[in-house]
């Protein structure tokens, strides 16, 4: 039987992929929590960036390194390569401005963990078609007049737009519907409600 995860299923893994005593900048790190575990028991160099006063004081609380900015505004304050991984878990579809967002992860970051919603899970598609209603899945559990997301990507489209980048997807981790361990199979487009990706830039000649 699989065990139950300590953190939110994404974070969970996220933690896992880390290494010990790696630079981690967590983009929109909510209340700190995954940043506290990896400072406490990989020994991270960890700092947080986020949008929200509640959240930065839940930070605070815990002892975990924050600032407050917006990050549709970019991340000039970082120089390029100062973090060894640039994490960004349920964010993406949250901002106004994803592609500046990814493309300064890139920048600052070695190598890049997003979590991300996949708008082309099949429960999603099916509540679409057949009930003509926006979507409202445990990823995507808001109505569409109060929800936070604006940008709503496949797994498809994400992949297209790091070919078109010149970002390499290093790994990807579709999971459906809370479990604690990756999904099995084929097609993650359709059957993934959530997918994990490592990226890092292609390398230039």
């Amino acid at each position: 039987m699989t065990p139950p995860c300590r953190l939110r299923v994404d974070l969970q893994l996220i933690a896992d992929l880390v290494p010990e005593a790696s630079r981690v900048l967590d983009l929109g790190c909510g209340d700190g929590e995954l940043l506290d575990k990896l400072i406490h028991e990989k020994g991270v160099d960890g700092h947080g960036v986020e949008l929200y006063h509640e959240h930065i004081y839940e930070c605070v609380a815990r002892g975990v390194p924050v600032i407050h900015a917006d990050l549709d505004e970019g991340l000039s304050d970082y120089p390029d390569g100062s973090f060894d991984y640039v994490i960004l878990s349920r964010t993406l579809q949250e901002v106004h401005k994803p592609l500046v967002i990814l493309r300064e992860m890139i920048r600052v970051g070695k190598t890049g963990i997003l979590s991300v919603p996949n708008f082309g899970y099949w429960r999603t598609r099916f509540q679409l078609f057949f009930q003509g209603r926006m979507p409202v899945t445990n990823t995507l559990p808001y109505q569409w007049y109060d929800t936070p997301n604006i940008h709503l990507p496949t797994i498809r489209d994400f992949t297209l737009l790091c070919r078109r980048e010149g970002i390499r997807i290093i790994r990807q981790i579709p999971l459906n519907r809370g479990k604690c361990r990756p999904l099995s199979g084929l097609h993650p487009n359709l059957f993934a409600e959530l997918v994990i990706l490592v990226v890092r830039k292609t390398a230039t000649k």
